[in-house]
């Protein structure tokens, strides 16, 4: 049977650090005394240090922020058809910045048979499948497909798709691209839960080239994991004001139990312990500790989600491809690797594989 591998990954993010910048701002529209408080208090323990957005954030005269763009202006958000022309004019940029670190050669160019892209934060038609194959000079013929809205485990279901691609045709040369614009859908809340959800979401973009070349990580299998009773504690809806996500504090404790009881499926009835290499979405920093707690993994076997964590925050669909990039430039051969998303449902998406 025919292994696809995870031949190269690139990844790019917009150039404005708005980390600093968004917490001052959020401040504002929270109540004064103590929920304020509480909010400066996660904001220092949220493990987040930088976090980018297309959004430029402008120092005004009384020591606020705005964004260059005007976007955000306290008592008139924008509603979604403003949130989605923006998204249809900086997705191609930040797209176009990780496929051309991606560096494909001319004769790979030419040997590309399918795009597959995610996003769960905009939309429009042509999208950024046609774009991709403008900008990259691709066949018109190549076969591609979009997966929308499946939040932050869509890279693992871009990957399960590119791997049968690969399978049932050896030659396929699958680009999958993960993009996300997360800052896209700031609401306008005094919601504290809300608000602290908003301190996780950044922007970001990852391409990748899965082959059936023997070289980088290859994908063993899949399995997806729904935690019961858990489907309102993620949800991800359209509103008139934009994308609406509700993410409960609740979802750590889930995961971590659920992981306690039926952990060895995850590593499909392997020690976790054995696990050499570790890519476990970083959603924050209370589900990373939520993970290592449930599978009792060592302390370090989640420096690589903890790393893009800090750099760079929560990216949705592309965060998980930021860890595998850094797993594929540290891995020895042989090493054993599991890969694992959250998202609506609430569902764990796992992939096990090896490093060629």
């Amino acid at each position: 049977m025919t292994t696809a591998y995870i031949n190269r990954i690139a990844t790019a993010v917009p150039r404005h650090d708005v980390h600093r910048p968004f917490v001052q701002f959020a401040e504002g529209m929270l109540p004064e005394g103590t929920v304020r408080n509480l909010f400066r208090r996660m904001a220092r323990m949220s493990a987040i240090e930088h976090r980018y957005s297309f959004l430029q954030p402008i120092s005004t005269d009384d020591s606020t922020w705005r964004d260059a763009e005007n976007l955000y202006v306290t008592g008139n958000f924008p509603p979604t058809s403003r949130r989605m022309q923006a998204f249809e004019n900086f997705a191609p940029l930040l797209a176009q910045c990780a496929l051309d670190k991606l560096a494909l050669t001319d004769e790979e160019r030419r040997s590309v048979t399918h795009v597959i892209v995610t996003s769960c934060t905009g939309l429009y038609a042509p999208g950024l499948d046609f774009d991709i194959v403008k900008h990259l000079g691709l066949s018109t013929s190549v076969e591609r497909t979009m997966i929308g809205f499946m939040g932050c485990y869509a890279a693992i279901n871009a990957l399960k798709s590119a791997h049968h691609i690969v399978r049932s045709e050896p030659q396929a040369k699958v680009l999958v691209l993960n993009l996300e614009l997360c800052t896209l859908h700031l609401q306008e809340t005094k919601d504290l839960e809300q608000m602290l959800s908003f301190l996780l979401f950044a922007d970001g973009c990852a391409a990748s080239l899965i082959s059936a070349q023997p070289q980088g990580l290859g994908i063993d299998s899949f399995l997806a994991i729904q935690l019961p009773d858990t489907s309102h504690l993620i949800t991800w809806r359209i509103r008139e004001m934009g994308f609406d996500m509700q993410l409960s504090g609740q979802v750590p404790a889930e995961i971590r139990r659920t992981l306690k009881d039926s952990g060895s499926q995850v590593t499909r009835g392997k020690d976790p312990q054995a696990i050499d290499l570790w890519a476990v979405h970083p959603g924050g920093r209370s589900i990373l500790d939520a993970v290592e707690q449930g599978l009792g993994l060592p302390g370090d076997a989640l420096r690589y989600s903890r790393d893009i964590l800090a750099r760079y925050g929560n990216m949705s669909s592309a965060t998980v491809m930021f860890v595998l990039q850094q797993v594929l430039e540290h891995a020895q051969a042989r090493q054993q690797g599991c890969a694992m998303s959250f998202g609506p449902g609430v569902t764990a998406e796992t992939m096990l594989f090896h490093a060629a």
